[in-house]
């Protein structure tokens, strides 16, 4: 009786070990679906973007750079990778979304499905170091055809940073992003930014500026992000120096911000990614966990239960040392969660110039 009972417990911890090892199988930590390298007459791919299609597909658009120059000022056009599995495989064939209108270039991605069913597709128009302006089209037919550009920025004039995966809708309809002002037209550039939040009331036709965000510290505060918080404030929040990112938050939709305040998000002069997880309403966090240096590695994600207040969970999604991961787009399927970020190396100088989407089960994110 004894040895058969041995023979049954032995049993029953080999198949307990071979479902473990099945499902590690199924539910990989990362597994990588699209890398986008350098090629020939393509410097660099960075800073995009997905939004879900009514037929079920997936689009990802990002900044595809071409000529030799690789460069924030570079020649780059907008251009559409497109996925029919959840973001299992994608397309080898690039779409060209949006040309090379700005004299410069187009770039950094922010795509949002409105609540009116269309979707908005954000972008920033670079025509010089001194003339840079967030603009934004529309699509009435998922991304077949889009409208003509419309210019956010009409009140100021200067070099305007909005960061891809940064323009969200509150509940009450608004439409809202967060920018940074670096150049004014004089050419004097500051690296510690005026930040500013750009609100539309009426579906994206006219938009209106916020209040500058306080600042009487001496910290830098740069590329800005957004999230509606469940109390109905709004938070900002900034890449910053002395080893933290920023909070800001506002009580009256945007108009208004209180002044910077150190976050429980240590951090390298580096910008960070928040998004609420649609299943459990929790804030999902993409940053570089690595406050004592200048390095953006690793990548490190993080999920917050108290809006923001603390965060736990803590795991590395790349940990390579000579790694250079950053700006971030989180997007969310029935069970899996797809970031995109530029994933370059450090000893090849290609910090910015490679784009890698993972696809990653959201219960990892939770264990």
């Amino acid at each position: 009786m004894l040895k058969n009972l041995k023979i049954f417990v032995m049993a029953a911890l080999l198949l307990t070990i071979c479902v473990v090892n099945l499902n590690a199988q199924h539910y990989p930590v990362s597994q990588e679906v699209l890398r986008l390298s350098p090629e020939d007459n393509n410097p660099r791919n960075s800073e995009g973007d997905f939004v879900s299609l009514l037929d079920g597909r997936i689009m990802f658009v990002y900044s595809r750079y071409f000529g030799t120059s690789d460069s924030d000022h570079g020649a780059a056009v907008l251009a559409a990778r497109y996925s029919s599995d959840q973001g299992a495989t994608w397309t080898s064939q690039d779409r060209v979304i949006v040309e090379q209108e700005g004299r410069m270039n187009v770039m950094s991605v922010s795509l949002l499905r409105l609540q009116d069913g269309r979707i908005a597709l954000f972008y920033l128009r670079k025509n010089s170091v001194t003339d840079c302006i967030p603009m934004v089209r529309f699509s009435h037919d998922e991304g077949e055809t889009w409208t003509e550009p419309v210019p956010i920025i009409t009140d100021k004039a200067g070099y305007f940073v909005l960061n891809n995966n940064r323009v969200i809708q509150l509940e009450n309809g608004r439409l809202i992003m967060a920018v940074a002002r670096h150049h004014t037209p004089d050419g004097q550039w500051t690296d510690s930014a005026d930040l500013y939040a750009y609100y539309s009331d009426d579906m994206g036709k006219t938009w209106h500026s916020s209040s500058k965000v306080p600042n009487k510290s001496n910290i830098i505060t740069q590329e800005p992000g957004l999230i509606e918080l469940k109390d109905g404030r709004i938070l900002m929040y900034i890449r910053a120096s002395h080893g933290a990112q920023q909070f800001s938050y506002s009580e009256d939709n945007g108009a208004s911000w209180s002044h910077i305040q150190r976050s429980a998000i240590s951090s390298p002069l580096s910008p960070a990614t928040i998004a609420r997880i649609p299943n459990t309403k929790d804030l999902l966090l993409v940053w570089n966990n690595n406050p004592s240096s200048t390095l953006r590695t690793p990548l490190t994600a993080a999920i917050s239960t108290d809006e923001g207040k603390t965060w736990k969970f803590l795991k590395n999604i790349e940990d390579d040392p000579d790694g250079w991961y950053c700006y971030i787009a989180i997007h969310f399927t029935a069970g899996d969660v797809l970031l995109s970020y530029c994933a370059g190396s450090q000893s090849q100088k290609s910090h910015l110039n490679v784009t890698s989407i993972k696809k990653i089960p959201l219960e990892w994110f939770y264990k």
